[in-house]
């Protein structure tokens, strides 16, 4: 009867479909923090794909289960099953002979002492004993069917290497199926060697397989299909022969002789073997295992445990991802399945598709250098989680209300306006909504029905002028700042501040500088991306002469300088363009940084200085510092750093009084909290 190969089913493997899209939110907060700590966003992105998510297993977990499931099955199986399976079939055999011959009464005694003889006398050997016994006249029926059953177990064995559950198809076999078989193999052979001179078609492919088909449950679509599920089986059965001793290869050479009591089984068997491996030489033909357990292995079941074992050597190699250009595409999702656990192979895919998000959704991209970038779409979400965290710590005390409310933007007038973008005043929901009845109405519509509202029915609270302002952040990016954990902390707080003015303050001017042995201004992507910098030097003379030019560029907007350091001056810029280094810090160093920052103060700067670290020199010198411009100091802790730096700006661009004064009216008094204030 044809088959008809039009169609190929599977199990459904696809995990649950009403899940919701992957969520690249933990994602990308753990490639920004790997980011920041110096990481490439490539090697940020493999980082997170290994370790995986708080409730998903990543490609360590994977891999940890495939070297577990690989160990055990080298230490559970070992490879004597067959021999041992022959061996118990042969002993029963002589056994019942034995008791036949014993209770025989009818027998000529003569026959009885040879036959006795004959059993006495078997070799040791397992294989020899089996030909030994191959003219023997059997009295006993159980025997007999025993010794047959050796001879049919040795035919389904050598099948069932080559072609998967054929141990099992073949049980109880009539003379027919095994025909069947012989004739398969004869056309197999025939189809191959025809493929091998290149004079096959798809004709004589579909001619076998509606023949045959039924030896084959994998179902292969074209001779490539089958060519690759045949080698790769006969490639694991030759592993296996190669992972035998010499004893147990000889063994089963001598046995092999009486599979199916046909010698041309074996003969078309050497055939397929001779020609797959010249039709698909690069299967490993040549590789071996040592299986050392205590549970005996068949050769189909062995077979089958080495194509297990190879399986699990490629999957090892694929979720390893260490070669180049690897991509979690590579992963064999199927193989894996097959190996775990359907369970296994969703939480695979589900970071194929996480990966593939990444790269899709615009967070990640590859810079003319082939490299990938975090993309300003990246950085902006980044930033928001980076805002809503210093906003949750600002908010979340008593008394203190949310980093994103109104208030900011100066006091209300009284009066309205037509919304516009870049707007942050609250609405005026009145107006608004009396805006969009009157439309609906001059349209003809009947607003008791309910109205529907538009971009231009919206009306925004006018508020009193709030003074711009320009800010300067300036960052220590000395050696100390990496050796001693706050590399990460800086770029967290260099993210924040940037998002919460581009996205809430967009008329005020912010510049990042930071300043190791020279100072630099720095976008905050180049920021974000800095690797930690081991040249020692902390050159604050440089970074604020970057800073007084920043703000001599907005003459009517008001500074805020904000200073994050965690050490002395020991660096200067000289009038060559040189940079000078001392330390511990020259008289001459510390005179030029005071002298700039005389004149930030001279132009109106708020300034605040952050000091990381307990050093009491450095606590002295930040606040004199501080007080000869009538400015503050913050000591907070590293986790609250973004905090106090977006506390301070906000104080600080209020426009009069005291930036300290502001804060606390604000935020409540947070900052007598965990991070102590002192100074002017």
């Amino acid at each position: 009867m044809a088959r008809s190969r039009a169609s190929r089913f599977r199990r459904y493997d696809g995990g649950d479909p009403l899940a919701p899209p992957v969520d690249l939110a933990e994602a990308l907060d753990a490639i920004g923090e790997d980011v920041m700590a110096g990481y490439s966003p490539e090697r940020a992105m493999r980082e997170f794909l290994r370790r995986g998510g708080k409730d998903q297993q990543g490609l360590d977990d994977l891999a940890r289960r495939v070297a577990e499931r690989r160990r055990d099955l080298l230490q559970r199986h070992n490879l004597d099953g067959t021999l041992e399976e022959v061996k118990e079939l042969l002993d029963h055999a002589v056994l019942e002979e034995r008791k036949q011959l014993a209770r025989d009464a009818m027998m000529d005694d003569a026959e009885r002492a040879f036959a006795e003889m004959r059993l006495e006398n078997l070799p040791d050997s397992t294989s020899a004993a089996v030909s030994e016994l191959s003219d023997y006249q059997w009295q006993s029926r159980e025997a007999r069917e025993d010794y047959e059953k050796i001879k049919d177990l040795l035919g389904r064995e050598m099948l069932d290497q080559r072609f998967a559950g054929m141990k099992q198809a073949l049980e109880n076999a009539t003379d027919e199926d095994r025909a069947a078989v012989n004739e398969m193999l004869q056309d197999l052979n025939g189809l191959l060697e025809k493929h091998h001179r290149g004079e096959d078609t798809t004709a004589d492919f579909d001619e076998f397989m509606d023949k045959h088909g039924d030896f084959f449950p994998e179902s292969p679509q074209n001779i490539d299909e089958l060519l690759d599920a045949l080698a790769q089986r006969a490639a694991a059965a030759q592993r296996l022969r190669n992972s035998m001793t010499q004893e147990q290869r000889d063994e089963l050479d001598a046995l092999a002789a009486q599979a199916f009591g046909s010698p041309e089984l074996m003969q078309s068997l050497a055939q397929l073997d001779a020609n797959l491996q010249s039709l698909r030489p690069g299967e490993d033909w040549g590789g071996s295992e040592r299986l050392e357990g205590e549970e005996g292995l068949g050769l189909g079941d062995g077979t089958g445990v080495l194509q297990d074992l190879a399986d699990l050597d490629a999957l090892s190699e694929q979720l390893s991802q260490s070669y180049g250009g690897a991509r979690m595409d590579d992963v064999d999702l199927d193989k894996l399945a097959r190996q775990l656990g359907d369970q296994a192979a969703v939480d695979a895919r589900t970071l194929k598709e996480l990966e593939r998000a990444l790269r899709d959704s615009g967070t990640l991209r590859r810079d003319s250098s082939g490299q990938l970038k975090l993309t300003p779409k990246a950085m902006r979400q980044l930033g928001k989680a980076l805002l809503k965290d210093v906003a949750d710590k600002m908010s979340g005390r008593q008394g203190q209300r949310d980093l994103r409310q109104a208030g900011a933007a100066g006091e209300r007038s009284g009066g309205t306006r037509e919304w516009a973008f870049g707007d942050t005043e609250p609405w005026d929901v009145t107006r608004t909504v009396t805006n969009a009845v009157i439309r609906t109405v001059s349209e003809g519509g009947d607003a008791s029905h309910g109205v529907r509202l538009e971009i231009g029915d919206v009306e925004v609270t006018e508020t009193e002028a709030r003074t711009q302002a320009c800010v300067a952040l300036l960052v220590d990016t000395s050696f100390s700042m990496a050796m001693d954990g706050r590399w990460v902390p800086m770029k967290r707080t260099a993210l924040a501040l940037h998002t919460l003015i581009k996205s809430r303050f967009r008329g005020d001017a912010l510049q990042l500088i930071s300043f190791g042995r020279h100072a630099q201004v720095m976008d905050i992507e180049e920021l974000t991306a800095l690797d930690a910098m081991w040249d020692k030097g902390t050159n604050l003379h440089h970074a604020l002469l970057l800073a007084n030019r920043h703000f001599r560029k907005h003459p009517n907007a008001q500074p805020v300088l904000l200073i994050v350091t965690d050490g002395e001056p020991t660096s200067h810029l000289e009038a060559d363009g040189e940079v000078y280094f001392s330390y511990p810090p020259h008289p001459l160093t510390v005179a030029y940084a005071v002298r700039e920052l005389d004149n930030a103060g001279r132009l109106g700067a708020h300034t605040t200085f952050f000091r990381l670290g307990e050093d009491p020199g450095l606590a002295r010198f930040i606040d004199s510092m501080a007080e000869r411009v009538d400015g503050s100091v913050v000591a907070p802790e590293l986790d609250d750093l973004g905090a106090a730096v977006v506390g301070s700006y906000l104080g600080s661009r209020q426009g009069g009084g005291s930036p300290m004064g502001d804060l606390r009216g604000a935020y409540g008094d947070w900052f007598g909290g965990r991070g102590f204030w002192a100074g002017g």
